[in-house]
């Protein structure tokens, strides 16, 4: 890539998410981390965005630290005389994690309580809306996507696209082109799927890129992220045709 393009995702999660995706992710017991892996899982993601350019908060380098000490401590001897029963070292970590999950779905049923509370007072529908709300009601149920999700589905491509070769001529490769590449494929689109947006090239680099136009294009509003299930598949909703009054079904 010849021009490098920084990005800064405010709206995204921090390291206790990254975490608690990581151990929904593997099944792991929150009570039992094993956390050599979790460490080794979590420095990869942190690898990954700094490939990627992402702009990542110190937050996150923070826990790194703090998970490698752990993994450190853990690897100690354990005293064998000892009164006190030792504290596990990924205690105080366990507690957080706990503590933040439970934030989280406290700040989730609220917004769900808000959108019920939303629709008590309204006007009635004309039959033709009954209709759409019908038809909407049929569609498959979709789930917003955090940005360690959308990296689950990113490593999988990469995992996928063949080694590169280095060419004589060389192509230059914008994140603005790839921009302009996704606008152009859901323009006449209410959505599209996730691995669609890769499908004109598979190399490397042109997969990064296109990952990082994507992040751009949710930051911006542009577009958002559903998925059908848990590791599901992904669609990329095109959020202007949703919002359009002149969008309406036949």
């Amino acid at each position: 890539m010849e021009d490098i393009y920084s990005i800064k995702l405010p709206a995204f999660e921090g390291p206790l998410d990254l975490l608690l995706h990581l151990i929904r992710e593997n099944k792991i017991d929150i009570y039992d981390i094993p956390i050599s892996d979790i460490t080794h899982r979590y420095l990869e993601y942190i690898g990954l965005m700094k490939e990627l350019n992402l702009d990542i908060a110190g937050e996150f380098l923070l826990m790194a630290a703090t998970l490698i000490h752990i993994k450190s401590r853990m690897l100690l001897p354990v005293e064998e005389v000892s009164d006190e029963t030792q504290e596990d070292p990924r205690f105080e970590l366990v507690q957080r994690l706990i503590e933040y999950q439970a934030f989280k779905d406290a700040s989730l049923s609220l917004k769900e309580r808000e959108n019920e509370w939303s629709n008590v007072f309204h006007r009635e529908e004309t039959a033709g809306e009954t209709d759409m709300k019908d038809e909407e009601a049929a569609e498959p149920l979709l789930f917003d996507l955090s940005l360690f999700d959308l990296m689950d589905a990113f490593k999988k491509m990469l995992d996928k696209s063949p080694a590169e070769v280095v060419n004589i001529t060389r192509e230059i490769l914008t994140v603005k082109d790839r921009l302009a590449f996704i606008m152009d494929k859901i323009e006449n689109q209410d959505a599209v799927r996730f691995e669609d947006l890769f499908e004109d090239k598979n190399t490397r680099t042109y997969i990064i890129v296109t990952f990082i136009a994507l992040l751009e294009l949710v930051r911006l509003g542009l577009v958002r992220a559903y998925q059908e299930s848990d590791f599901g598949l992904i669609w990329v909703i095109n959020v202007q045709r949703q919002q359009s009054p002149m969008n309406s079904k036949d």
